[in-house]
């Protein structure tokens, strides 16, 4: 049913490297089995001393010590061992019965530190799992995360690691508690008589197949209704995190449709693997009872026939009953496994994804940039698109310089910026710093000398001083205080009641667009970069802000490389050269003035786009 290398067991395995909470989990669940083997066995003379058709049990004790030879390792003298036991029928049966107790007991606690352990190594384990998923997303090349979609990686890391908890706990806490206890009763029968528990087998290869076809339906089922999970993820998030666009667009009643048909999809996607599971159970409850009637017919011969005794057939029976009863149960923990291992594939393909840098670990770090930046006949097409973002590219921007990149939306001018933070790699041709390709070098070293600030930045919830220093652990206060003041920031933190300490919420809520992207600003000085790359940073903020974070730059700029992306005419004029861009090619560059006399779709973009933005 299973196969060694699929991604249940490749993640499964992972529990065997908590050795000691692993070795409990195996020991504590063969003890509690044990005592079950030992109580079912203890049933045979207790039946004999009640319907007195043996011996009494000192007799019954000598006669298996004698009977076992390796016995005599342990007891010398089987006569002296045994004279403790009483020879009278009833005494008998107290005894044993208060034997059966105490094994209850001794089983009992078994049972319960099996069940701790169990449940606390599928739990530590899932927590590592989905730790190291997160930290491998975090270091995935951003094409496959944007192709996949954040909604679908983060429906993998939580809900995935999820459901692989529930198999893992299904394997250790249920299968292996069921699975002993079901072999030790086996074991019981085998003892009191083989030849019906030898029939009794053949019935195992036919359950194997049944289970073996309704686990592949449940498999692709449960793999479908994750896909419809990621789904309504991915719906809910459009609408709720943009609920601002859909009021005033008077879109409810369609976010509402495109999510009840996620939902529907999930729906039917649920109940086809609950159908398989709800099927799975009748169909061994069946076939469990034609077992039964089989056994019955054959010991009824042998019985008739003078070869087996009533009560070797009701103490094999019963040993059976007790094995099937504790068995049943594996065809539900079993399509529990087999749900799990849809959701365990889906993060093996994760993992299977490399990170990016990994193969540059060893590569020497670059340099801090001094004197230029080249993209060197640049050519770059996304994932699946079906023509180049980024064509024939030559720039060379000298190192202290301020360059604007304008040109329609679309145009490869966010893309162009990303190359040189190594978001993505050219096709064609290379990106060089100081005149070495920076694929030659360390990714950590290139990207710890960028400051970038977007549209759009990245605010979690915290503290003021945590967003600002996010990723710049090592800065100490004072830089702290200077990247603030450079980005003109200081002034409005020292107007909130805890300064630095003032919580903000997700995505920044509480702040005005301007101190946002002045915290933003801060948040790329604090570095002391070498190289500020400022992607549309002043689009959507108002006149004064744009003031305020203008003389920021301007006051931080000496001696450090600019690149900014501008929808604003004041930052382009500011610029020492202005970059047109054009459908992935470089169009012109110059000044304003010069551009504008020569350039006509500068003159066009001045004249709209840009001047409608001032």
């Amino acid at each position: 049913m299973f196969r060694r290398n699929d991604a249940f067991w490749f993640f499964a395995k992972r529990m065997t490297r908590r050795r000691k909470l692993f070795i409990c989990t195996l020991v504590f669940s063969v003890l509690s089995a044990g005592g079950l083997a030992f109580g079912l066995v203890a049933i045979g003379p207790v039946l004999e001393l009640i319907l007195g058709v043996g011996a009494d049990l000192q007799t019954i004790a000598r006669e298996w010590l004698q009977a076992h030879s390796w016995t005599n390792v342990i007891v010398s003298d089987p006569i002296a061992a045994t004279a403790w036991i009483p020879t009278d029928r009833f005494s008998g049966v107290a005894l044993l019965m208060g034997g059966l107790c105490a094994l209850a007991v001794l089983g009992g606690i078994a049972n319960y530190i099996h069940q701790s352990c169990s449940l606390t190594l599928s739990a530590v384990t899932v927590a590592e799992i989905r730790l190291r998923a997160f930290q491998h997303a975090i270091h995935l090349p951003l094409g496959p995360v944007l192709r996949r979609g954040p909604a679908e990686i983060v429906s993998r890391i939580s809900r995935d690691t999820a459901e692989l908890e529930r198999g893992f706990t299904a394997l250790t806490s249920k299968v292996l508690a069921q699975l002993t206890k079901g072999l030790a009763a086996f074991a019981a029968a085998v003892y009191f008589d083989w030849r019906l528990t030898l029939a009794a087998i053949v019935v195992a290869p036919i359950l194997a197949v049944i289970l073996r076809k309704i686990g592949k339906r449940i498999r692709r089922s449960t793999r479908l209704a994750l896909e419809q999970q990621e789904d309504i993820l991915r719906v809910s998030h459009e609408a709720i995190s943009g609920l601002r666009g859909i009021k005033t667009a008077t879109a409810e009643a369609t976010a509402f449709r495109r999510f009840a048909r996620a939902s529907r999809a999930l729906l039917d996607a649920e109940l086809s693997a609950r159908f398989a599971r709800a099927f799975s159970v009748p169909v061994v409850e069946v076939i469990a009872i034609f077992v039964i009637v089989g056994l019955a017919l054959i010991a009824a011969n042998e019985i008739l026939a003078g070869r087996m005794t009533f009560e070797r057939f009701i103490l094999s029976l019963g040993a059976l009953g007790v094995a099937g009863g504790n068995l049943r149960p594996l065809t539900g923990l079993l399509n529990d496994i087999q749900s799990s291992r849809a959701p365990a594939q889906r993060l093996q393909e994760i993992f299977a994804t490399p990170v990016e840098g990994r193969r540059e670990l060893d590569l020497p770090a670059l340099p801090r940039h001094a004197r230029s930046i080249q993209f060197d006949g640049i050519r770059f097409r996304y994932e699946d698109a079906e023509r180049d973002a980024l064509r024939d590219i030559q720039l060379t921007i000298a190192h202290g310089e301020f360059i604007a990149l304008v040109g329609p939306n679309g145009c490869g001018k966010t893309t162009l910026a990303s190359l040189l933070c190594r978001l993505f790699d050219p096709i064609e041709g290379s990106v060089l710093l100081d005149r070495t390709d920076i694929r030659a070098g360390n990714m950590q070293s290139l990207r710890r000398q960028i400051g970038v600030v977007g549209q759009e930045s990245v605010f979690v919830r915290g503290t003021i001083r945590e967003n600002v220093m996010l990723g710049a652990d090592d800065i100490d206060q004072r830089g702290l205080d200077r990247a603030l003041e450079l980005a003109h920031a200081n002034s409005f933190v020292a107007t909130l009641s805890k300064g630095l300490d003032s919580l903000i919420g997700e995505g920044g809520t509480g702040l005005s667009g301007g101190q946002k992207q002045r915290l933003a600003i801060a948040r790329a000085l604090v570095r002391d970069p070498a190289i500020l790359v400022l992607d549309e940073a002043t689009s959507q903020i108002d006149a004064e802000s744009e003031a305020q974070i203008a003389q920021a730059i301007e006051d931080f700029r000496a001696g450090r490389t600019v690149i900014a992306i501008a929808h604003r005419l004041s930052t382009v004029r500011r610029a020492d050269r202005i970059v047109v861009m054009e459908d992935g090619r470089i169009l012109d560059i110059g000044s304003h003035d010069a551009l504008l006399a020569r350039c006509p779709l500068y003159e066009r973009l001045a004249r709209t786009q840009l001047l409608s933005a001032s």
